[in-house]
């Protein structure tokens, strides 16, 4: 297992990361994605522990709170060292009827923290994030909120997820002259079907130093190879009953068909062949995962062992390339004299 600095911090994180939001089950899509108790949960944690990964997320809105329920109970029984595990999670979604139970504002902010460390049993959360995108909260208010909780050490990094590469930009932008606590993350979909993020975001994010922490890498299962051209998979499977994240079916399966071969040669799962591209991206700090069997996560796992030749890389890239968008074709075109040459 590699570890990767997150962000621009001396903090290290394992390059797989657990995500729980199989854990608690629950109604809605809750049911459909996970619904793990607290000992296949604690089952699956132990393992993941013993492959190297150091990192998990959650969020206050999984299940209604019982994953973060389950993350707290899972490493209390397991006697972890809290100082050797990173523990990442989230606020923003609706957590009750009242009007400023969702969103980014200072008071939902203070509310759900409070009650993400009670249920994960800790006195601080290594990585709070905003789960999402408030375009009626200003970005000074989010801020200056997560700062605050720094400063109190109930938070030690903050992050956001799903946000706009302008909207992260101006936050990164307040925070530095505010002399306040920045985003060090963005956690984000990203996948070989799914790489829109190349296009504005991830220029920002290397230029900011800020980590990739990429979610729904197998684009909600689809890129497992369970799944035909027709949509039918394996019973139960997450992507047949919660068709989530939107996906060009037919870019999609020309993927699977490419890596399809590539697992062949590698004696391979066509998950891990999707895993290993993502993790191969010098951009991506680490890859959350969401396993419901043991035998899922120990092929995820597996993907950080698998090394793709740059043969193969390119092959990969091919057939996922973005189709061109202004003003990248036109920069593409003008700014060709001036592309930085490696030294």
């Amino acid at each position: 297992m590699k570890y990767n600095q997150l962000g621009n911090t001396g903090l290290f994180v394992s390059e797989i990361c657990l995500g729980a939001m199989t854990f608690g089950g629950g109604d809605g899509i809750f049911r459909a994605i996970g619904g793990l108790d607290l000992k296949s949960s604690t089952a699956l944690i132990s393992r993941a522990l013993e492959g190297g990964v150091n990192f998990l997320d959650t969020a206050d809105v999984y299940s209604a709170g019982q994953s973060e329920k389950i993350v707290g109970q899972a490493l209390k029984d397991l006697g972890v060292r809290r100082t050797d595990v990173v523990i990442a999670t989230k606020c923003y979604g609706r957590m009750g009827k009242g009007a400023n139970d969702i969103g980014a504002s200072r008071g939902h902010i203070m509310d759900s923290v409070a009650r993400s460390l009670e249920r994960l049993q800790t006195d601080h959360i290594d990585l709070y994030q905003i789960h999402a995108q408030d375009d009626v909260t200003p970005v000074e208010e989010t801020v200056r909120a997560l700062d605050d909780l720094t400063r109190q050490g109930m938070v030690r990094y903050a992050g956001c997820s799903n946000w706009q590469a302008w909207k992260l930009m101006k936050a990164l932008g307040v925070a530095k002259y505010t002399n306040a606590a920045r985003f060090e993350t963005l956690q984000a979909y990203y996948s070989i079907a799914g790489r829109d993020l190349e296009r504005d975001i991830v220029p920002l994010l290397q230029d900011q130093k800020v980590g990739l922490m990429v979610w729904s890498p197998l684009a909600g299962g689809l890129l497992s190879g369970k799944f035909d051209r027709d949509g039918k998979g394996p019973d139960g499977a997450r992507r047949a009953q919660f068709d989530f994240p939107p996906v060009d079916k037919d870019r999609a399966f020309a993927c699977v068909d490419a890596m399809r071969k590539i697992a062949t040669a590698h004696g391979a799962s066509v998950a891990r062949v999707a895993l290993a591209y993502v993790l191969a991206k010098p951009f991506v700090t680490t890859v959350i995962i969401g396993a419901k069997t043991m035998e899922q996560l120990d092929d995820n796992l597996a993907s950080a062992t698998l090394t793709l030749s740059a043969e193969e890389i390119t092959a990969l890239d091919t057939v996922s390339a973005l189709p061109p968008e202004y003003p990248g074709w036109m920069l593409a075109r003008q700014g060709a004299e001036r592309t930085p040459r490696a030294k």
